[in-house]
């Protein structure tokens, strides 16, 4: 992880390429404004105005960091009015992003996204990557058995939960579902009632999170030479051979999403698989191809949750939304684009 006063040099450098007309530029670091410290104070002039910039590195662009943030950034609006708040960091992805925008404050990051509006000045670049993906501080979370909690959760939105009851529904220990809840509400993702029940408050800031640190390619794939043109008979020929060995199955990818949503071209089908997959693809007769040559995937699942909540799709087997949103979002080169419309047509937050 970058240090903040890498963070800090680095976004400097990117301020005077966004500006490149600005004169008299000056920068001083580790000010104070009010009460507050500020890492960067950046003061130039753009034409007959001069501009101030308060910068606030944030070392994770994560939205719970970002809404501290917006709190501090907020108290050096107020004792500066002249200044213009801005957060820093490697990242900052969409929900930080809409934190941000939403309270009129600016950022900047190292992957090439940044939202700056003052004065005439309007410059926004959105949907970069991180350049420098971590996923450290969130890896307790997205851990194969916590993603069982997860993926409960994020099934059923707007149920409110005992925490027996998810621990039950997620096949975890009392213990683990705790420490799960216990850091979805260090994130201010879940929330309790009265109660103590347990409510999924952000499923979008949750879902996006999950995806960002987890690949479909996190399971093992074997694939198969398919010797006709992909169809719904490959896929209706391999759920009648895994039933009839009573093994759990579930479509994923563009095979579970043109059963989710039909108008979806099936060009390769991806189905996870409890066992081994030789034998099925055996009694199919197909032969092991390379991933590239192969029209048929079958995975080995990371994690067993991942047949949790399996929809029942024309007499087939696909995996959860969540788990198909997840899959699809490191997906090619539409994955990301047909994860996005899953979650607003079909997931609903």
């Amino acid at each position: 992880m970058l240090k903040s006063t890498e963070i800090r040099r680095q976004v400097a450098q990117r301020l005077r390429e966004l500006f490149p007309r600005a004169r008299g530029w000056e920068e001083t670091p580790d000010a104070k404004v009010g009460f507050q410290p500020v890492d960067l104070l950046v003061k130039f002039r753009l034409g007959e105005h001069e501009q101030i910039m308060a910068v606030d590195v944030v070392s994770l662009g994560q939205p719970q960091q970002i809404r501290a943030a917006v709190t501090k950034m907020s108290e050096i609006r107020r004792a500066m009015p002249a200044a213009y708040p801005v957060a820093a960091s490697v990242y900052i992805g969409s929900q930080s992003a809409r934190l941000l925008k939403d309270n009129n404050l600016g950022f900047v990051d190292l992957s090439g996204n940044c939202y700056l509006a003052f004065e005439h000045v309007l410059i926004e670049k959105e949907g970069k990557r991180n350049v420098r993906p971590s996923t450290r501080p969130l890896r307790s979370l997205f851990a194969p058995r916590a993603t069982r909690v997860v993926r409960v959760l994020l099934a059923e939105p707007s149920r409110p939960w005992r925490l027996e009851e998810l621990a039950k529904a997620a096949a975890v220990s009392l213990g683990h579902s705790h420490n799960v809840v216990k850091r979805l509400e260090d994130l201010r993702w879940v929330e309790r009632d009265e109660a103590q029940r347990i409510h999924l408050g952000k499923p979008a800031d949750l879902l996006q999170g999950w995806g960002e640190s987890y690949t479909y390619r996190t399971n093992d794939i074997a694939s198969y030479f398919v010797p006709e043109r992909v169809t719904r008979k490959l896929m209706a020929d391999l759920a009648r051979a895994l039933t009839a060995e009573g093994r759990r199955y579930a479509f994923t990818l563009n095979a579970g999403l043109s059963l989710v949503a039909p108008q979806t071209r099936l060009g390769a089908v991806h189905c996870y698989l409890e066992g081994d997959p030789a034998p099925v693809a055996a009694a199919l007769g197909l032969h092991p191809a390379g991933e590239a040559d192969g029209g048929l995937h079958l995975m080995a699942p990371y994690d067993p949750g991942i047949f949790y909540g399996l929809l029942d799709k024309a007499g087939l087997k696909v995996v959860s939304l969540p788990q198909l949103y997840a899959d699809l979002v490191h997906y090619e080169r539409r994955g990301p684009e047909q994860a996005e419309h899953l979650r607003r047509e079909a997931m609903g937050y």
